[in-house]
């Protein structure tokens, strides 16, 4: 089957996206969009003792940006908060074998999805919640 210009991980990713949910009460939740794709990604987090012991995503968009969403969720799994922020859109894009360009900005999406997730932590623990 022809895949076109998608990477097998990226079909995988998209096909059997991992982490596709909500978690409840979660520690961080970031959503961001791109006004110009129309994708809009949302990316909860389950934090204890400064480690990411769950991460879920409801992304609305193409193929890619649900790969990506997916993508991120695994990498983050069991990293504490420094490591997550160190994981970029190109080791996102990386981790999926590949994102051709018109679809790179798939990938840092999901990066700044990460980064508002965790700054909604960040603040949530300020506030003593």
């Amino acid at each position: 089957m022809a895949q076109g210009p998608y990477s097998e991980k990226v079909m995988d990713h998209f096909m059997h996206p991992r982490n596709m949910g909500e978690i409840e009460d979660p520690s961080g939740v970031g959503e961001v969009g791109n006004p110009a794709c129309g994708d809009v990604m949302r990316l909860y987090l389950k934090i204890e003792n400064d480690t990411i012991i769950d991460a879920k995503f409801k992304t609305f968009g193409c193929g890619a940006a649900i790969a990506s969403s997916s993508m991120t969720t695994e990498l983050i799994k069991g990293k504490s908060i420094d490591e997550a922020l160190a994981i970029s859109n190109e080791a996102v894009a990386e981790a999926l074998g590949g994102l051709p360009p018109a679809k790179q900005h798939c990938s840092v999406l999901a990066e700044e999805a990460l980064q508002a997730a965790l700054e909604d932590y960040k603040k949530k623990q300020q506030e003593g919640k």
